[in-house]
């Protein structure tokens, strides 16, 4: 709105001072001033019907130089402006077909008035300003069209990050709390179970609930100020700290044999190797029948880190998908990995592949 006033006093003021050099013409009256008045109001709205607003507007400008015996102005500012808009608002196709035919109409309508035929530069300078105008707003269209998809795929990438982290955070979460609470299960049972015949035997199983219960706690706390503040700030996991996944296994009566190392892995493939682990040690404590050993093996081959497990708890099953496994396979799909968990012969195998280099996908 502020912009058709400013453009319409431009015009009123250039067009009253060009009338000053222009004697053998009708000094603008207070219907050459209504005229003009009429050309420019319909811009207000020109976002709103931007072929309608073009139409009206080139048609009185026209009539305004060609019929009113006005003086001439920038009067064509105004037409130029609708046909600008109406480029940027439905495309250069129908602007162009809106300002082609709106010249051959006032052609006619001149030739069928009396006008006589012209072939000078004043009908090719009608082609050059569609053309120009038109062509302006085409560049601008799909200037402002570039801008809003690059935006788009900005705020639609942000949102698929902030979607995998809090993915990543939830399963951080789960893994931390099913393992402890795992754990103390298990040691709460064996507490209850020896506090009045073996009570050396319960205190050791209380210091080990302790023990299970600060460390989740501290990686609770470290996970859930992620969320707080927005900062990467949680821990980072690694194989390095396997060994407190063995005594948390061994603590339960497992017993746990290693075989080869992991050495060393990139940090993506060495966190999600950590937390495969440490689901895996879980699901043994949790769900298998009566199991007493648990073996795990590390190895590369052809690119990849392979980690397996294998318990001989009883009469193995085919797993039903839970949090835990579907966390598993979503961590090494997303490095370009894979995870398979499946019962073998004397008990229950997972088994995860790991790409050895970091960005394969």
């Amino acid at each position: 709105m502020v912009s058709t006033l400013f453009v319409t006093l431009f015009v009123l003021g250039a067009t009253t001072g060009a009338s000053r050099w222009q004697p053998d013409v009708h000094r603008l009256d207070v219907f050459g001033y209504l005229w003009l008045l009429a050309a420019a109001l319909p811009l207000m709205v020109r976002r709103r019907f931007p072929l309608t607003v073009f139409l009206v507007v080139a048609a009185l400008t026209w009539a305004y130089y060609w019929i009113s015996g006005y003086p001439g102005g920038p009067a064509v500012f105004l037409p130029t402006i609708a046909l600008f808009t109406l480029t940027q608002r439905q495309g250069p196709v129908r602007a162009g077909i809106a300002g082609g035919s709106l010249m051959l109409v006032g052609f006619v309508v001149y030739l069928a008035t009396g006008g006589e035929i012209f072939l000078d530069a004043r009908a090719g300078l009608f082609v050059v300003w569609i053309v120009a105008v038109v062509g302006i707003g085409t560049a601008v269209r799909n200037q402002v069209t570039a801008v809003r998809a690059s935006r788009e795929r900005a705020v639609e990438h942000q949102g698929r990050m902030a979607e995998q982290e809090r993915l990543r955070i939830a399963r951080d979460v789960h893994d931390v709390v099913a393992h402890s609470l795992a754990m103390i299960n298990v040691q709460a049972g064996v507490a209850a179970h020896v506090a009045d015949r073996r009570p050396e035997q319960a205190k050791e199983a209380l210091l080990n609930i302790k023990e299970a219960s600060a460390s989740a706690l501290k990686d609770l706390r470290a996970t859930l100020a992620v969320l707080r503040s927005g900062e990467d700030r949680a821990p980072a996991p690694s194989l390095r700290q396997m060994s407190e996944l063995f005594e948390h296994a061994r603590a339960t009566g497992l017993v746990v044999r290693v075989e080869g190392s992991p050495g060393e892995l990139p940090a993506p493939t060495d966190g999600a190797a950590y937390r495969i682990l440490q689901e895996s040690l879980t699901n043994v404590v949790r769900h298998a029948n009566q199991p007493k050993n648990v073996q795990v093996r590390f190895d590369r081959r052809e690119g990849f880190f392979e980690l397996v497990v294998t318990d001989d708890g009883m009469g193995a099953a085919e797993p039903k998908l839970g949090n835990g496994l579907r966390g598993m396979g979503e961590r090494a799909a997303a490095l370009g990995g894979k995870v398979l968990a499946r019962p073998v012969e004397g008990g229950f195998e997972v088994r995860a592949e790991l790409p050895l280099q970091e960005g394969d996908s």
